[in-house]
């Protein structure tokens, strides 16, 4: 079987299943940006409060669920697919935020194919995949750089990444 998104999902000889649902794309307004640049900054001062190596293991299980989120989605068995793989990721970064950083992109460009093609994350807010984008790349910077303790920038400490 072979899938395009843009187009028909196509079986054999001639036989067609049937087209992804087509929608409108949700338009975002500057109440949606603002929480979504505000939320990472929450994110990142409450987790900062986790001592180590607590924070990196408690992430790598925020990220797997986060994984989860799309199950219903609207792309059907890639949900599955998705949610594997993102599962594999995060257990990588038990050990690493590296990882964690990177399922973090991962779901972030998940957010974008749900923002235009599928399903919202949250179903009364129908720009809230794109929000959720936007948080998620923000937060994937945070762990990308080693996902540093912002009590320790006040206490001049300097950008010290967690081990």
């Amino acid at each position: 079987m072979f899938v395009v998104f843009a187009g028909s999902l196509v079986r054999g000889a001639g036989t067609t299943l049937p087209t992804m649902e087509s929608h409108v794309v949700p338009i975002m307004t500057t109440a949606d940006v603002v929480v979504a640049l505000a939320v990472p900054i929450v994110v990142v001062c409450l987790v900062s409060l986790i001592p180590e190596p607590a924070r990196r293991r408690f992430m790598a299980i925020g990220v797997a669920g986060a994984g989860a989120t799309y199950l219903n989605g609207g792309f059907g068995p890639w949900e599955l697919v998705f949610c594997g793989v993102a599962t594999w990721v995060a257990y990588r970064g038990l050990e690493s935020y590296t990882w964690i950083g990177v399922a973090w992109l991962m779901h972030t460009a998940w957010d974008l194919a749900h923002h235009l093609w599928g399903n919202p994350i949250l179903a009364f807010m129908p720009s809230s995949s794109a929000g959720c984008a936007i948080t998620d790349a923000l937060i994937a910077v945070w762990f990308l750089r080693g996902a540093p303790s912002v009590y320790g920038v006040f206490r001049h400490e300097g950008v010290v990444p967690a081990k």
